[in-house]
């Protein structure tokens, strides 16, 4: 996939493309869903699958006390939307002028100009222009002025706690991670929510316990509820599971929010190196214990928890195979 920074930036195409806008952060199933359909599209027209992106999310610029915490990292889903078949995705940089171009103003000077698309692929709560003024009937309304075809993508709906199916957005996945329920998170994802972070020296109470663990820094992503999770730690030699803990280590009074993993089975130095945790299940929420011996008991419930999942999903990925 080829990267794009800047609108000014982008190349003439040798055969018109197949454009999709958005923000997609997580890259979650329906904005999968969407790119499977512009890839259709493009396997008809010639073109490439074409999505532009903005850098930062644009609340960050208009409202910033409303900007969202990210789901991914930039890299990470440049990653995921070469993943879903994207072949240039162009990031621009959210600017105030940018950002105030009215919806007709936008469709003539970006999307007409800039990538005289063939179609452009949305999801039903598309809005573009000063104000998310546009909206998919004014890009139907635009289009055929333009010499392009819009096609919206019908939602994705899950049922992800029982009861009434709920529509996949990136704000449904947000408030699935800020609860803690990390399991109905990745159905909405396909894959698990992940932070990526380095290991940084901790106070080395989990070593002094018998269970050590790698104290991750994460930058700028939304971090789940405070709790112990089930989970995996993903290196360059693998994926571990690990048993998760968020929360500011009650027993001790630390104070500080910490994310701590405990790699299973698992004996080497990551100081200094970037891992991926990957959240599986919530096991039980964070509490004071009477001992630090109460504490290395339940630490050992833990881990036998984890330790059956890891076994229980292995199983199941052999039955698949």
């Amino acid at each position: 996939m080829k990267v794009v920074n800047g609108i000014e930036n982008i190349p003439t195409w040798r055969e018109r493309p197949v454009l999709a806008i958005g923000n997609f952060d997580g890259v979650h199933r329906a904005h999968q869903q969407l790119f499977v359909q512009a890839g259709l599209f493009a396997s008809n027209t010639g073109g490439p699958v074409v999505a532009l992106t903005f850098e930062p999310h644009p609340l960050n610029i208009v409202r910033p006390a409303a900007a969202p915490e990210r789901l991914s990292l930039p890299d990470e889903k440049l990653r995921r939307l070469r993943e879903v078949g994207v072949d240039v995705t162009v990031v621009a940089k959210s600017t105030a002028e940018l950002l105030a171009l009215e919806p007709e103003q936008f469709v003539a000077d970006v999307i007409a100009k800039r990538f005289h698309p063939t179609h452009v692929v949305e999801g039903p709560n598309f809005g573009f222009g000063r104000g998310r003024k546009g909206n998919p009937q004014t890009l139907r309304d635009l289009a055929g002025r333009f010499g392009f075809e819009v096609h919206i993508v019908e939602p994705v709906t899950l049922e992800v706690d029982e009861g009434d199916r709920v529509m996949v957005s990136s704000s449904l996945v947000r408030d699935l991670v800020r609860e803690g329920k990390v399991h109905p998170a990745a159905l909405c994802l396909g894959r698990p929510y992940a932070l990526i972070g380095e290991v940084v020296r901790g106070h080395q109470r989990g070593a002094g316990l018998g269970f050590p663990t790698a104290n991750v820094a994460v930058a700028d992503q939304l971090v789940p509820a405070d709790g112990v999770y089930a989970g995996s730690v993903v290196l360059d030699t693998g994926a571990h599971p690990a048993a998760i803990s968020i929360g500011i280590t009650p027993t001790f009074g630390d104070g500080r929010r910490q994310i701590e993993a405990h790699l299973i089975d698992f004996s080497g130095d990551l100081y200094g190196t970037t891992i991926r945790v990957e959240f599986g299940r919530f096991l039980r929420r964070q509490r004071k214990f009477d001992s630090p011996d109460d504490l290395r008991d339940q630490l050992e419930n833990d881990v036998a928890v984890v330790r059956d999942i890891a076994r229980s999903s292995s199983a199941l990925d052999d039955a698949d195979g």
